[in-house]
Protein backbone atom coordinates (compact mmCIF):
# COMPACT_ATOMS: atom_id res chain seq x y z
CA UNK A 1 0.00 0.00 0.00
CA UNK A 2 1.55 3.37 -1.17
CA UNK A 3 1.30 5.59 2.43
CA UNK A 4 2.59 9.53 2.54
CA UNK A 5 4.27 9.31 6.05
CA UNK A 6 4.55 12.68 8.44
CA UNK A 7 7.50 12.24 10.68
CA UNK A 8 7.57 14.47 14.05
CA UNK A 9 10.27 15.04 16.56
CA UNK A 10 10.04 11.99 18.38
CA UNK A 11 12.36 10.50 21.26
CA UNK A 12 13.33 7.00 21.05
CA UNK A 13 10.38 4.32 21.32
CA UNK A 14 7.90 6.87 20.07
CA UNK A 15 5.71 6.07 17.12
CA UNK A 16 5.43 7.60 13.68
CA UNK A 17 2.24 8.43 12.29
CA UNK A 18 1.16 7.64 8.84
CA UNK A 19 -1.06 9.46 7.00
CA UNK A 20 -3.33 8.34 4.03
CA UNK A 21 -7.18 7.95 4.05
CA UNK A 22 -9.75 7.61 7.23
CA UNK A 23 -9.37 3.70 8.08
CA UNK A 24 -6.30 2.60 5.89
CA UNK A 25 -3.57 4.64 8.13
CA UNK A 26 -1.02 2.83 9.60
CA UNK A 27 0.31 3.66 12.93
CA UNK A 28 3.75 2.37 13.70
CA UNK A 29 4.69 1.08 17.17
CA UNK A 30 7.17 -1.51 18.30
CA UNK A 31 7.54 -2.56 14.92
CA UNK A 32 3.65 -3.29 14.89
CA UNK A 33 1.76 -2.32 12.16
CA UNK A 34 -1.93 -1.32 13.25
CA UNK A 35 -4.84 0.05 11.62
CA UNK A 36 -5.85 3.57 12.69
CA UNK A 37 -9.65 4.28 13.62
CA UNK A 38 -10.51 8.08 12.55
CA UNK A 39 -13.40 8.73 14.46
CA UNK A 40 -13.28 12.54 13.24
CA UNK A 41 -14.88 12.50 10.65
CA UNK A 42 -18.35 11.04 9.12
CA UNK A 43 -17.07 8.71 6.58
CA UNK A 44 -19.68 5.13 7.07
CA UNK A 45 -18.16 3.08 4.14
CA UNK A 46 -14.80 3.90 4.65
CA UNK A 47 -15.50 2.52 8.10
CA UNK A 48 -17.08 -0.90 6.59
CA UNK A 49 -20.68 0.27 6.45
CA UNK A 50 -21.66 -1.60 3.15
CA UNK A 51 -23.62 0.66 0.71
CA UNK A 52 -27.14 0.01 -0.29
CA UNK A 53 -27.33 -2.39 -2.71
CA UNK A 54 -30.31 -0.61 -4.67
CA UNK A 55 -28.15 2.92 -5.28
CA UNK A 56 -25.57 0.96 -6.68
CA UNK A 57 -27.13 -0.86 -8.95
CA UNK A 58 -28.94 1.98 -10.31
CA UNK A 59 -25.53 3.71 -10.46
CA UNK A 60 -24.17 0.52 -11.92
CA UNK A 61 -26.44 0.00 -14.95
CA UNK A 62 -26.13 3.93 -15.94
CA UNK A 63 -22.14 3.31 -16.02
CA UNK A 64 -22.08 0.57 -17.48
CA UNK A 65 -25.30 0.31 -20.21
CA UNK A 66 -24.22 -2.84 -21.61
CA UNK A 67 -25.51 -4.98 -18.23
CA UNK A 68 -29.04 -3.45 -18.62
CA UNK A 69 -29.24 -5.93 -21.76
CA UNK A 70 -29.36 -9.01 -19.55
CA UNK A 71 -30.85 -9.97 -16.19
CA UNK A 72 -27.87 -9.33 -13.93
CA UNK A 73 -30.01 -6.07 -12.20
CA UNK A 74 -33.47 -6.47 -10.85
CA UNK A 75 -36.46 -5.41 -12.69
CA UNK A 76 -36.62 -2.27 -11.08
CA UNK A 77 -33.50 -1.79 -10.59
CA UNK A 78 -32.76 -1.45 -14.33
CA UNK A 79 -36.00 0.74 -15.46
CA UNK A 80 -34.96 3.12 -12.98
CA UNK A 81 -31.74 2.93 -15.23
CA UNK A 82 -33.21 3.48 -18.53
CA UNK A 83 -35.18 6.04 -17.15
CA UNK A 84 -32.49 8.02 -15.82
CA UNK A 85 -30.09 7.47 -18.81
CA UNK A 86 -33.34 8.65 -21.44
CA UNK A 87 -32.86 12.11 -19.83
CA UNK A 88 -29.00 12.53 -19.93
CA UNK A 89 -27.56 13.83 -23.28
CA UNK A 90 -26.67 10.91 -25.79
CA UNK A 91 -27.80 8.78 -22.99
CA UNK A 92 -24.72 8.80 -21.15
CA UNK A 93 -23.68 9.73 -17.53
CA UNK A 94 -20.52 11.02 -19.33
CA UNK A 95 -22.50 14.25 -20.83
CA UNK A 96 -22.93 17.53 -18.70
CA UNK A 97 -26.44 18.21 -17.28
CA UNK A 98 -28.19 21.72 -16.44
CA UNK A 99 -25.54 23.80 -13.81
CA UNK A 100 -28.54 22.87 -10.84
CA UNK A 101 -28.67 19.68 -11.77
CA UNK A 102 -30.98 17.15 -14.16
CA UNK A 103 -34.90 18.75 -14.19
CA UNK A 104 -35.97 15.12 -13.83
CA UNK A 105 -33.98 14.07 -10.84
CA UNK A 106 -35.00 17.39 -9.56
CA UNK A 107 -38.53 16.34 -10.10
CA UNK A 108 -38.15 13.35 -7.67
CA UNK A 109 -36.77 15.46 -5.21
CA UNK A 110 -39.05 17.90 -4.47
CA UNK A 111 -41.80 14.69 -4.70
CA UNK A 112 -39.88 13.22 -2.40
CA UNK A 113 -40.39 16.87 0.05
CA UNK A 114 -43.55 16.97 -0.96
CA UNK A 115 -44.32 13.48 0.74
CA UNK A 116 -42.33 13.94 3.41
CA UNK A 117 -43.64 17.32 4.52
CA UNK A 118 -47.78 16.00 4.26
CA UNK A 119 -48.35 16.96 1.11
CA UNK A 120 -46.84 20.41 1.46
CA UNK A 121 -45.78 22.00 -2.61
CA UNK A 122 -42.42 21.75 -4.22
CA UNK A 123 -41.54 22.77 -7.07
CA UNK A 124 -38.52 21.57 -8.56
CA UNK A 125 -37.67 24.88 -10.11
CA UNK A 126 -36.81 25.81 -6.48
CA UNK A 127 -34.39 22.54 -5.80
CA UNK A 128 -30.80 23.03 -7.03
CA UNK A 129 -28.73 20.12 -7.31
CA UNK A 130 -24.89 21.04 -5.91
CA UNK A 131 -21.57 19.57 -5.08
CA UNK A 132 -22.71 18.68 -1.81
CA UNK A 133 -24.46 20.63 0.38
CA UNK A 134 -21.38 22.84 1.85
CA UNK A 135 -20.95 23.92 -1.84
CA UNK A 136 -24.79 25.31 -1.42
CA UNK A 137 -24.16 27.17 1.50
CA UNK A 138 -21.09 29.07 0.15
CA UNK A 139 -23.31 30.06 -2.76
CA UNK A 140 -26.11 31.78 0.02
CA UNK A 141 -23.35 33.11 1.94
CA UNK A 142 -22.33 34.59 -1.19
CA UNK A 143 -25.55 36.08 -2.08
CA UNK A 144 -26.13 37.09 1.55
CA UNK A 145 -23.28 38.90 1.88
CA UNK A 146 -23.39 41.19 -1.27
CA UNK A 147 -24.50 44.50 0.54
CA UNK A 148 -22.25 47.17 1.75
CA UNK A 149 -20.86 46.41 5.36
CA UNK A 150 -19.96 43.72 7.46
CA UNK A 151 -22.21 40.84 6.92
CA UNK A 152 -22.74 38.33 9.52
CA UNK A 153 -24.64 34.85 9.78
CA UNK A 154 -25.99 33.91 13.52
CA UNK A 155 -24.30 30.09 14.27
CA UNK A 156 -25.01 27.70 17.41
CA UNK A 157 -22.53 26.22 19.52
CA UNK A 158 -21.15 23.99 18.80
CA UNK A 159 -21.80 23.14 15.28
CA UNK A 160 -20.74 21.59 12.60
CA UNK A 161 -16.60 21.36 12.46
CA UNK A 162 -16.33 22.68 8.96
CA UNK A 163 -18.40 25.55 9.12
CA UNK A 164 -16.41 28.35 11.09
CA UNK A 165 -13.44 27.83 8.34
CA UNK A 166 -16.27 28.23 5.49
CA UNK A 167 -17.05 31.58 7.18
CA UNK A 168 -13.70 33.18 7.38
CA UNK A 169 -12.76 31.65 3.56
CA UNK A 170 -16.07 33.93 2.82
CA UNK A 171 -15.40 36.97 4.84
CA UNK A 172 -18.67 36.22 6.72
CA UNK A 173 -18.06 37.05 10.59
CA UNK A 174 -20.28 34.42 12.92
CA UNK A 175 -22.38 35.54 15.52
CA UNK A 176 -22.42 32.55 18.14
CA UNK A 177 -25.78 32.15 20.29
CA UNK A 178 -24.90 28.88 22.84
CA UNK A 179 -27.20 25.80 22.71
CA UNK A 180 -27.68 24.79 26.56
CA UNK A 181 -26.29 21.45 27.07
CA UNK A 182 -27.82 20.39 29.97
CA UNK A 183 -31.32 20.72 28.40
CA UNK A 184 -30.36 18.27 25.78
CA UNK A 185 -28.83 21.10 23.56
CA UNK A 186 -32.09 23.01 23.39
CA UNK A 187 -32.71 26.80 22.06
CA UNK A 188 -33.26 29.39 23.91
CA UNK A 189 -34.94 32.74 22.71
CA UNK A 190 -33.55 34.83 25.38
CA UNK A 191 -29.91 33.59 24.39
CA UNK A 192 -30.84 34.78 20.57
CA UNK A 193 -31.55 37.77 21.53
CA UNK A 194 -28.64 38.49 23.77
CA UNK A 195 -26.75 37.45 20.53
CA UNK A 196 -27.83 39.38 18.04
CA UNK A 197 -27.81 42.31 20.45
CA UNK A 198 -24.72 42.43 21.16
CA UNK A 199 -23.54 42.06 17.48
CA UNK A 200 -25.40 45.42 16.71
CA UNK A 201 -23.07 48.18 15.62
CA UNK A 202 -19.68 46.25 14.80
CA UNK A 203 -21.84 43.91 11.77
CA UNK A 204 -25.08 43.37 9.32
CA UNK A 205 -26.33 39.77 10.57
CA UNK A 206 -27.94 38.59 7.84
CA UNK A 207 -29.24 35.08 8.40
CA UNK A 208 -29.01 32.31 11.12
CA UNK A 209 -27.89 28.93 10.88
CA UNK A 210 -29.65 25.70 12.02
CA UNK A 211 -28.56 22.41 12.09
CA UNK A 212 -31.30 20.47 12.91
CA UNK A 213 -31.04 17.59 13.36
CA UNK A 214 -27.73 18.92 15.35
CA UNK A 215 -24.47 18.42 14.37
CA UNK A 216 -22.34 17.15 16.13
CA UNK A 217 -24.36 17.10 19.35
CA UNK A 218 -27.72 14.98 17.57
CA UNK A 219 -30.11 16.63 19.03
CA UNK A 220 -33.49 17.05 17.35
CA UNK A 221 -36.19 20.20 17.71
CA UNK A 222 -39.58 20.04 18.62
CA UNK A 223 -42.27 21.64 16.74
CA UNK A 224 -42.39 24.42 19.15
CA UNK A 225 -38.87 24.79 19.42
CA UNK A 226 -38.61 25.58 15.37
CA UNK A 227 -41.76 27.72 15.81
CA UNK A 228 -39.70 29.84 17.86
CA UNK A 229 -36.59 29.95 15.84
CA UNK A 230 -39.06 30.94 12.71
CA UNK A 231 -40.82 34.07 15.17
CA UNK A 232 -36.96 35.11 16.03
CA UNK A 233 -36.14 35.03 12.24
CA UNK A 234 -39.48 36.77 11.15
CA UNK A 235 -38.53 39.69 13.91
CA UNK A 236 -35.31 40.48 12.64
CA UNK A 237 -35.61 39.74 9.10
CA UNK A 238 -33.12 37.20 8.58
CA UNK A 239 -32.72 34.27 6.46
CA UNK A 240 -32.83 31.23 7.48
CA UNK A 241 -30.26 28.52 6.58
CA UNK A 242 -31.47 25.34 7.84
CA UNK A 243 -28.90 22.11 7.37
CA UNK A 244 -30.91 18.89 7.74
CA UNK A 245 -28.64 16.23 6.52
CA UNK A 246 -29.37 13.96 9.16
CA UNK A 247 -33.24 13.81 8.95
CA UNK A 248 -33.35 10.34 8.13
CA UNK A 249 -31.34 9.29 11.12
CA UNK A 250 -33.32 9.79 13.88
CA UNK A 251 -34.25 7.20 16.67
CA UNK A 252 -37.07 5.90 17.86
CA UNK A 253 -38.67 7.70 20.29
CA UNK A 254 -37.97 11.12 18.60
CA UNK A 255 -39.41 13.16 15.10
CA UNK A 256 -38.11 14.74 12.31
CA UNK A 257 -39.64 17.68 11.27
CA UNK A 258 -38.62 20.01 8.33
CA UNK A 259 -38.32 23.61 9.07
CA UNK A 260 -40.66 24.13 5.69
CA UNK A 261 -43.58 21.96 7.21
CA UNK A 262 -43.59 24.12 10.05
CA UNK A 263 -43.43 27.25 8.51
CA UNK A 264 -46.04 26.17 5.99
CA UNK A 265 -48.46 25.46 9.07
CA UNK A 266 -47.88 28.51 10.85
CA UNK A 267 -49.52 30.56 8.09
CA UNK A 268 -49.39 33.89 7.29
CA UNK A 269 -47.06 35.88 8.24
CA UNK A 270 -44.26 33.24 8.53
CA UNK A 271 -45.81 31.29 5.38
CA UNK A 272 -45.06 33.55 2.71
CA UNK A 273 -43.04 36.57 4.57
CA UNK A 274 -40.10 33.90 5.85
CA UNK A 275 -36.79 33.62 3.49
CA UNK A 276 -35.63 29.73 3.87
CA UNK A 277 -33.08 27.72 2.65
CA UNK A 278 -32.84 23.54 3.32
CA UNK A 279 -29.74 21.56 2.89
CA UNK A 280 -29.56 17.90 2.85
CA UNK A 281 -26.81 15.61 1.15
CA UNK A 282 -26.01 11.96 0.30
CA UNK A 283 -22.63 12.18 2.00
CA UNK A 284 -24.31 12.58 5.51
CA UNK A 285 -26.72 10.19 6.87
CA UNK A 286 -28.08 6.76 6.20
CA UNK A 287 -26.64 6.70 2.81
CA UNK A 288 -22.79 7.96 3.29
CA UNK A 289 -22.12 7.76 -0.28
CA UNK A 290 -19.45 11.03 0.91
CA UNK A 291 -17.42 10.20 -2.49
CA UNK A 292 -20.48 10.99 -4.70
CA UNK A 293 -20.27 14.33 -3.63
CA UNK A 294 -23.55 15.39 -4.19
CA UNK A 295 -26.49 17.34 -2.46
CA UNK A 296 -29.01 19.51 -2.80
CA UNK A 297 -31.10 22.94 -1.67
CA UNK A 298 -34.50 23.92 -1.10
CA UNK A 299 -34.89 27.32 -1.18
CA UNK A 300 -38.44 29.07 -0.04
CA UNK A 301 -40.14 32.26 -0.31
CA UNK A 302 -36.88 33.51 -2.07
CA UNK A 303 -37.91 36.13 -5.03
CA UNK A 304 -37.55 34.53 -8.72
CA UNK A 305 -34.49 37.03 -9.46
CA UNK A 306 -32.47 35.81 -6.73
CA UNK A 307 -32.95 31.93 -7.87
CA UNK A 308 -31.58 33.31 -10.94
CA UNK A 309 -28.52 34.67 -9.53
CA UNK A 310 -28.28 31.16 -7.61
CA UNK A 311 -28.47 29.47 -10.99
CA UNK A 312 -25.67 32.01 -12.22
CA UNK A 313 -23.49 31.10 -9.21
CA UNK A 314 -23.48 27.61 -9.76
CA UNK A 315 -22.82 27.76 -13.42
CA UNK A 316 -19.09 28.02 -12.01
CA UNK A 317 -19.49 24.11 -11.43
CA UNK A 318 -20.74 23.45 -15.32
CA UNK A 319 -22.93 20.29 -13.23
CA UNK A 320 -23.02 18.42 -10.11
CA UNK A 321 -21.71 15.12 -10.74
CA UNK A 322 -24.06 13.02 -12.54
CA UNK A 323 -23.38 9.66 -10.74
CA UNK A 324 -24.20 11.69 -7.67
CA UNK A 325 -27.80 12.89 -8.95
CA UNK A 326 -28.49 9.19 -9.96
CA UNK A 327 -27.57 8.22 -6.22
CA UNK A 328 -30.02 11.41 -5.20
CA UNK A 329 -32.85 10.47 -7.32
CA UNK A 330 -32.75 6.89 -5.89
CA UNK A 331 -32.11 7.84 -2.42
CA UNK A 332 -35.22 10.33 -3.19
CA UNK A 333 -37.72 7.43 -4.99
CA UNK A 334 -36.55 3.90 -3.01
CA UNK A 335 -37.53 1.23 -4.06
CA UNK A 336 -41.51 0.89 -3.16
CA UNK A 337 -43.82 -2.07 -1.64
CA UNK A 338 -44.32 -4.82 -4.30
CA UNK A 339 -41.16 -3.99 -6.65
CA UNK A 340 -38.19 -6.56 -6.86
CA UNK A 341 -35.98 -4.42 -4.42
CA UNK A 342 -38.42 -3.50 -1.91
CA UNK A 343 -37.69 -6.24 0.76
CA UNK A 344 -33.19 -6.15 0.40
CA UNK A 345 -33.67 -2.15 0.82
CA UNK A 346 -35.81 -2.45 3.52
CA UNK A 347 -33.71 -5.09 5.29
CA UNK A 348 -30.55 -2.70 4.52
CA UNK A 349 -31.93 0.58 5.82
CA UNK A 350 -33.32 -0.92 8.54
CA UNK A 351 -30.52 -2.69 9.78
CA UNK A 352 -28.54 0.15 9.22
CA UNK A 353 -30.20 1.83 11.74
CA UNK A 354 -30.87 -0.61 13.95
CA UNK A 355 -26.59 -0.42 14.00
CA UNK A 356 -26.46 3.10 14.30
CA UNK A 357 -29.38 3.56 17.48
CA UNK A 358 -27.32 0.53 18.72
CA UNK A 359 -23.87 2.42 18.57
CA UNK A 360 -25.29 5.22 19.96
CA UNK A 361 -26.43 3.90 22.99
CA UNK A 362 -23.48 1.80 23.85
CA UNK A 363 -21.59 4.60 23.03
CA UNK A 364 -23.15 7.17 25.14
CA UNK A 365 -23.24 4.33 28.33
CA UNK A 366 -19.65 3.81 27.92
CA UNK A 367 -18.36 7.06 27.98
CA UNK A 368 -20.47 8.18 30.61
CA UNK A 369 -18.78 5.43 32.69
CA UNK A 370 -15.38 6.88 32.20
CA UNK A 371 -14.33 9.37 35.31
CA UNK A 372 -14.11 12.82 33.78
CA UNK A 373 -16.38 12.29 30.73
CA UNK A 374 -20.34 13.28 30.62
CA UNK A 375 -22.53 12.53 27.00
CA UNK A 376 -26.11 14.17 26.62
CA UNK A 377 -28.16 11.02 25.09
CA UNK A 378 -28.23 10.98 21.34
CA UNK A 379 -31.45 11.51 19.20
CA UNK A 380 -30.25 11.37 15.40
CA UNK A 381 -26.84 12.30 13.60
CA UNK A 382 -23.98 9.91 13.49
CA UNK A 383 -21.66 11.55 16.15
CA UNK A 384 -21.92 11.83 19.53
CA UNK A 385 -20.48 14.87 21.12
CA UNK A 386 -19.01 14.21 24.96
CA UNK A 387 -17.98 16.64 27.76
CA UNK A 388 -14.25 15.91 29.19
CA UNK A 389 -13.57 17.90 32.72
CA UNK A 390 -10.18 17.42 33.47
CA UNK A 391 -8.16 18.51 37.37
CA UNK A 392 -6.78 21.71 36.67
CA UNK A 393 -3.88 19.75 37.40
CA UNK A 394 -3.31 19.21 33.96
CA UNK A 395 -1.77 22.88 33.02
CA UNK A 396 -2.34 23.18 29.26
CA UNK A 397 -3.98 25.94 26.95
CA UNK A 398 -5.68 22.96 25.16
CA UNK A 399 -7.14 20.18 26.58
CA UNK A 400 -8.74 18.86 23.58
CA UNK A 401 -5.31 19.36 21.53
CA UNK A 402 -3.90 17.53 24.13
CA UNK A 403 -5.92 14.45 24.73
CA UNK A 404 -6.95 13.77 21.13
CA UNK A 405 -3.09 14.09 20.27
CA UNK A 406 -2.17 11.87 22.92
CA UNK A 407 -5.06 9.44 21.96
CA UNK A 408 -3.70 9.16 18.33
CA UNK A 409 -0.25 8.74 18.98
CA UNK A 410 -0.59 6.08 22.07
CA UNK A 411 -3.96 4.25 20.66
CA UNK A 412 -4.22 5.04 17.23
CA UNK A 413 -7.82 6.74 17.64
CA UNK A 414 -7.96 9.80 15.47
CA UNK A 415 -11.22 12.04 17.13
CA UNK A 416 -12.38 15.81 16.59
CA UNK A 417 -12.55 18.32 19.23
CA UNK A 418 -13.39 21.70 20.59
CA UNK A 419 -12.42 23.68 23.43
CA UNK A 420 -14.55 24.87 26.12
CA UNK A 421 -13.68 27.37 27.82
CA UNK A 422 -17.08 28.70 28.98
CA UNK A 423 -16.80 26.71 31.94
CA UNK A 424 -13.19 25.89 32.12
CA UNK A 425 -9.79 26.02 30.71
CA UNK A 426 -9.88 22.79 31.51
CA UNK A 427 -13.02 21.57 29.13
CA UNK A 428 -13.58 20.52 26.26
CA UNK A 429 -15.89 18.42 23.71
CA UNK A 430 -15.18 15.46 21.61
CA UNK A 431 -16.35 14.33 18.27
CA UNK A 432 -16.76 10.88 17.75
CA UNK A 433 -18.41 9.23 14.75
CA UNK A 434 -20.16 6.02 15.42
CA UNK A 435 -21.78 4.97 12.56
CA UNK A 436 -19.27 1.97 11.99
CA UNK A 437 -20.12 -1.97 12.46
CA UNK A 438 -20.46 -3.00 16.30
CA UNK A 439 -17.75 -5.05 16.59
CA UNK A 440 -15.22 -1.45 15.08
CA UNK A 441 -16.76 0.57 17.66
CA UNK A 442 -16.46 -1.83 20.41
CA UNK A 443 -12.14 -1.83 19.32
CA UNK A 444 -12.20 1.56 19.25
CA UNK A 445 -14.22 1.95 22.66
CA UNK A 446 -11.69 -0.10 24.38
CA UNK A 447 -8.81 1.57 23.37
CA UNK A 448 -10.49 4.70 24.23
CA UNK A 449 -10.97 3.70 27.76
CA UNK A 450 -7.11 2.18 28.28
CA UNK A 451 -5.86 5.43 27.01
CA UNK A 452 -8.22 7.54 29.51
CA UNK A 453 -7.24 5.71 32.39
CA UNK A 454 -3.05 5.86 31.27
CA UNK A 455 -3.64 9.34 30.75
CA UNK A 456 -5.51 10.07 34.22
CA UNK A 457 -2.22 8.34 35.78
CA UNK A 458 0.31 10.09 33.99
CA UNK A 459 -1.53 13.87 34.20
CA UNK A 460 -3.66 13.73 37.29
CA UNK A 461 -1.94 11.67 39.73
CA UNK A 462 -5.27 9.39 40.01
CA UNK A 463 -4.50 6.17 41.12
CA UNK A 464 -7.61 5.23 39.43
CA UNK A 465 -5.80 2.86 37.00
CA UNK A 466 -6.17 -0.06 34.41
CA UNK A 467 -3.94 -1.67 32.10
CA UNK A 468 -2.46 -0.23 29.51
CA UNK A 469 -3.42 -3.17 26.84
CA UNK A 470 -2.86 -1.22 23.59
CA UNK A 471 -3.54 -2.11 19.81
CA UNK A 472 -6.10 -4.91 20.93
Amino acid sequence: MSLETETRPSSAGEEQVTSCTPYKRIVEKDCTEVKLLDLSSGDPHGAGIKPITFVRQVAAGCMYPRILRGDALPPDARLRAQKLLSHFDGGSVGSYTESCGSMQVRNTIAKYISLRDGGVPSSPKHVFITVDAQRALMVMLRLLSQTEGVSAVMIPDPAPHTLTPLLDRMGVVPVTYQLQEQSGWSFERAELNRAIRESRGRCFTRAIYISNPGNPTGHVQSRESIREVIRFAADERLFLLVDEVYQDTVADGSEFVSYKRVLAEMGEPYSDGVQLASLHSLSNGIMGECAFRTGFMELVNVDEAVMFYVEVLLTGDLCPPVIGQIALDAMADPPRPGEPSYALYTQEVTSRLMTLKSNMSRSVEFINDLPGFSCQSVQSGIFIYPHLTLPHSVQTQSVGLLYSRRLLEDQGVCVGFSEDHTHSQNCCHLRLCVLMPSEELEGALHRLRCFHFQFLKEYCGTEETEPLNEFN
